[in-house]
């Protein structure tokens, strides 16, 4: 049977990925991921191209002091204010407006001279806006370890795909086919939706953001997807009933779930 092998969040998208043993899931997705994200000097969303060095930077909130403390590569941590108090932006998120103000405090400078661009920290103004199409998305390590064999590689490291829950115990793929239905796992409901469009982030290996493997090129080969397209990897889930999902937990596949009135 399927269960869950990791779970990844980040409060501040495109920062490196948290590894919690439980996520409690709001019908928006889960608790306090990727309510932040890097904008540049005119509020254009930052590209896949520009988010590489912040792959490297670890980033945590909290949420009672309402502080977020950002640990750099070459061992700084900065710690300052999370407000989303600034100035009111409205972001293209793959043509889905989200709201957001910008977060004051120590940000703009600090990662601007880390960057190398300019660079500032927003914050959506509801959480679960930050997510790029649905609010969780899911992979098995069989479908990523089907990958690096498909390339001639040992092992891949599957936070290269960024998904919200990784899956012991599947079948290569196995996760597409559950397009259409309703999976439980842990407390929560979930309901299947269609394959993840990958884009050149995932060709960088994510403890050092250097390019490692040609990601999009061998899924396009092996799995028959056109050249010059998005190719798929990994499935999105719309959540129905919302609760804790845990390391370990089963995945239960149930019936079909209704369509959308």
């Amino acid at each position: 049977m399927p269960s869950v092998a990791r779970l990844n969040v980040t409060p501040v998208k495109s920062t490196r990925l948290n590894h919690p043993d439980a996520l409690r899931i709001e019908p928006y997705g889960p608790v306090g991921d990727r309510d932040f994200f890097f904008v540049d000097d005119s509020g254009r969303r930052f590209t896949a191209r520009a988010k590489a060095p912040m792959l490297l930077v670890s980033a945590s909130l909290d949420a009672d002091a309402d502080e977020l403390t950002f640990r750099f590569p070459d061992g700084r941590t900065l710690v300052g204010p999370a407000a989303g108090d600034g100035e009111a932006l409205t972001v293209d998120f793959y043509g889905r407006p989200v709201p957001a103000h910008i977060v004051g405090g120590p940000w703009a400078a600090a990662f601007t001279a880390y960057s190398g661009a300019p660079t500032r920290l927003a914050r959506a103004d509801r959480p679960g806006a930050g997510t790029d199409v649905e609010p969780v998305t899911i992979v098995s390590l069989a479908s990523v370890e089907e990958l690096a064999r498909q390339g001639e590689r040992g092992s891949l490291d599957a936070g290269r795909f960024r998904m919200t829950i990784e899956l012991d115990g599947c079948e290569p793929h196995e996760e597409d086919t559950w397009e259409g239905n309703r999976v439980r796992i842990g407390e929560v409901h979930l309901a299947v939706g269609e394959q993840v469009p990958r884009c050149v982030v995932t060709t960088l290996d994510p403890s050092t953001g250097v390019r490692d493997f040609p990601t999009l090129s061998v899924i396009s080969r092996y799995r028959g997807v056109p050249a010059r397209t998005s190719p798929p990897f990994g499935v999105y889930a719309r959540v129905i009933t919302p609760g804790i999902v845990r390391v370990g937990d089963d995945v239960t596949i149930l019936d079909h779930e209704p369509a959308r009135p």
